[in-house]
């Protein structure tokens, strides 16, 4: 081509950059089925700002804001509608009868397949529906029973380093052993080996891999909605996260593998059950794998979340703390009396995590759904097919037009307290809701009790200074927490 034939080519492809760019911006503000949704103009037109916030771990908080500025429901791209209040739960998340159509799921913050096969978040219906039924057998009542030694051995274990830093009087990061603690007891209850983080006092290196994926999964978000940057990840993303992401699944495979060919099926871990019950209609090997990359984090690092947003807001709110504390001590005559059954009968522990995860939520963001072909009305508003719907959990969970004095930890909005009557309890859904809600709802409660119970029957806590602004954090899919030191103090009985 000849340069004054490129330089019409060129000329023709400015003009037609120049004619489309107005005609879309028009068309978003004002045409767009979409157009008549409160929100932003600039955000109407492009998902530029959004995935700015997004980057910089604030997102959350400025679709807060966005929300208190124009509503219960906020358009921020020109694609993209958050819903909160009303039956948005229910309309987008819920299950559908009649003719009622499914929302689909939406994987754009969803760490894509490895080896190229589903895993239980991003599977279609079909696949969900088939791995979900053959996993709810690890996650039953009496899978629970019977994994209680196992949770009971590692919290015993925490228990021990944490009298250490009693005895020596130094600050504990409690964010820090928390997780210890749930990845060692989800490693054991998965593959029948914990990762060995509260004997070394340190992350396996599966482990420490992990938080680098989680970072890079909000990044994710741009070349998933913009697949022709997707080029650009390896120009982007260091060497050392793209060689972190390789390692992470290799050694999820390893992990996975090597507990499949022991071929144990009574052993009290996750394979057995999957195992036990894997027909025709049961999981491939491949499947098994990239679920195992999926249930380590999402058993661990979320419940680890809780534990530590619990710990903060009860070290932070004295009269609370005195009367769970009370509650517990007051409950066992010795340590051998906790166990799970017992520490489900506390109803102010249970009132003090309800809280806890409406405070300090361990998913902050929305998870995404698509609308259904033909589109759909959501809370009044026509959504048409394939927009990106959701009902963001720290917004929802925050707003005064749901709440009482929202910004308050009161555990006792949760046990009928009259002050709070006006609370719409029912918006609160931290482990999400209908057919794709957390599998882990009974294992995480479970968890969280017994290790808050075992902690605070033991030892007296007091947050240092420097962490009186711990909750204070960005958002990189989940919470980027920073350490949170707590002085600890052996509980003195006669």
């Amino acid at each position: 081509m000849d340069s004054n034939a490129l330089l019409k080519v060129l000329g023709c492809a400015a003009c037609a950059v120049a004619v489309a760019l107005p005609a879309r911006v028009v068309y978003y503000l004002y045409f767009s089925p979409l157009a008549k949704i409160p929100g932003p103009k600039l955000y109407a037109f492009s998902d530029i700002p959004f995935l700015y916030y997004l980057s910089q771990g604030t997102w959350p908080w400025r679709l807060k804001e966005l929300h208190e500025q124009y509503g219960p429901v906020v358009r921020f791209t020109h694609r993209d509608v958050s819903f909160i209040g009303g039956d948005s739960w229910k309309t987008i998340y819920g299950h559908k009868t009649g003719g009622d159509r499914n929302f689909d799921k939406c994987n754009y913050a969803v760490p894509p397949a490895f080896s190229g096969v589903p895993h239980v978040i991003n599977a279609g219906d079909a696949d969900h529906k088939r791995m979900r039924k053959l996993l709810s057998h690890a996650f039953s009542d009496k899978a629970l029973r019977g994994q209680e030694d196992i949770m009971s051995g590692h919290t015993d274990l925490l228990i021990k380093r944490l009298a250490v830093f009693a005895e020596n009087g130094v600050a504990a990061d409690m964010a820090q052993w928390f997780t210890y603690t749930t990845f060692d007891i989800i490693g054991h209850l998965a593959f029948g080996e914990p990762f060995g983080c509260l004997e070394s006092g340190g992350y396996h290196p599966w482990v420490a891999m992990l938080f680098d994926l989680l970072r890079i999964a909000t990044l994710g978000q741009v070349f998933r909605r913009h697949w022709y940057l997707t080029p650009l990840a390896a120009v982007v993303l260091p060497r050392r996260i793209i060689q972190s992401i390789q390692n992470h699944f290799k050694l999820s495979r390893e992990i996975a593998l090597r507990r499949l060919k022991t071929g144990n099926t009574e052993r009290p871990d996750f394979i057995s059950h999957i195992l036990r019950h894997n027909d025709e209609k049961g999981m491939s090997e491949g499947e098994i794998i990239e679920n195992a990359y999926i249930i380590i984090p999402a058993g661990s690092e979320t419940t680890a979340t809780l534990l530590s947003g619990a710990m903060f807001l009860l070290t932070t709110n004295p009269e609370a703390y005195a009367k769970l504390v009370h509650e517990i001590r007051s409950s066992f005559a010795s340590e051998d009396d906790i166990t799970l059954t017992r520490v489900g009968e506390l109803p102010y522990l249970r009132a003090v995590l309800e809280e806890a995860l409406r405070m300090y939520p361990p998913v902050p963001a929305g998870l995404s759904r698509r609308a259904p072909k033909g589109g759909q009305f959501v809370e009044g508003y026509w959504i048409p097919e394939n927009t990106i719907v959701s009902v963001p959990h720290l917004t929802t969970y925050s707003s005064e037009e749901f709440w009482h004095d929202p910004a308050k930890f009161a555990p006792e909005r949760w046990m009928g307290d009259e002050r709070y009557a006006g609370d719409k309890r029912h918006l609160h859904q931290p482990f999400s809701y209908g057919p794709r809600n957390c599998l882990g709802i009974s294992l995480a409660y479970a968890e969280m009790k017994f290790v808050l119970t075992r902690v605070l029957w033991n030892f007296d806590a007091e947050l240092m200074p420097e962490c009186r602004n711990w909750k204070d954090q960005k958002i990189f899919t989940l919470w980027d927490k920073g350490p949170l030191n707590v002085k600890l103090a052996a509980v003195k009985r006669s």
